[in-house]
């Protein structure tokens, strides 16, 4: 990232990660450029492209970031990290949000004491009848391996945001490991003293590659691995107990 005078602050950030995902980026972009609510400004972080990706992003009015540090969790603190907005939104490279997605993370950001947010999504690719089912089997797989190990619900990378103040009380403790997830390791450091919420509807479309067999079963170990990582600090029972007392104490809004 070039050196210069700091950038002015805005509304809203849009953060995608690349790693080589052109065509993606290209339709990912496309309807970004198509919303209810266009986002102040949009930033891709190129960790290591080799491919067109870069060019495609600027050809598009982004903002290119560049992080030599290979792995999902750098590259997205580096996106973070460079991300002008009050209001920082994350997608991957292979999203294809709806219209509404800008504005329904916003309003959902908007809500008194909410400082980070996520929402669900149907597949965009793979047999179009089993498109929702498949989606709706594998992020409950999620959601019921990661919200007991959290205490509270988990944030899901594909479709989150969160306030910036939210990101700097906690960008010295995340996890950079590129064999752990960065939104599960996020969830856990936010989610202590900030109030993650839900956001409904189907805003969010993304590719059904995640549940191919090599690829789901790492994305099984890397989730294992960040749950791990937190323990044993946040062994599930130790962190309800803590959770529950900063509710009461009002640590959490």
């Amino acid at each position: 990232m070039s050196e210069g005078p700091p950038l002015p602050v805005v509304g809203v950030s849009v953060v995608i990660p690349v790693l080589n995902d052109g065509p993606h980026l290209w339709r990912c972009l496309r309807a970004l450029a198509s919303q209810t609510r266009l986002p102040d400004e949009i930033v891709v972080v190129d960790n290591g492209c080799i491919d067109d990706s870069a060019e495609i992003a600027r050809g598009a009015g982004a903002r290119v970031v560049r992080c030599d540090e290979r792995g999902i969790p750098a590259a997205a603190a580096t996106g973070y990290d460079a991300a002008r907005g009050e209001l920082v939104l994350r997608l991957d490279a292979d999203s294809l949000p709806e219209p509404t997605w800008v504005g329904s993370m916003v309003d959902a950001l908007s809500e008194p004491g909410v400082d980070a947010v996520t929402g669900g999504a149907i597949f965009h690719d793979g047999p179009s009848g089993r498109r929702v089912v498949m989606a709706r089997a594998f992020l409950g797989t999620y959601a019921s391996f990661a919200t007991p190990a959290l205490g509270h619900t988990p944030l899901w990378g594909s479709n989150m945001g969160f306030r910036r103040s939210a990101w700097l009380a906690v960008r010295d403790e995340v996890h950079l490991d590129p064999e752990l997830h960065d939104d599960l390791d996020l969830a856990y450091h936010l989610g202590v003293r900030h109030r993650i919420a839900f956001v409904p509807g189907h805003h969010m479309r993304v590719s059904s590659r995640t549940v191919e067999p090599r690829r789901f079963a790492r994305c099984f170990r890397r989730g294992a691995g960040t749950v791990f990582a937190h323990w044993p600090g946040d062994i599930p029972p130790a962190r309800w107990v803590r959770l529950a007392r900063a509710r009461r104490a009002g640590a959490v809004r």
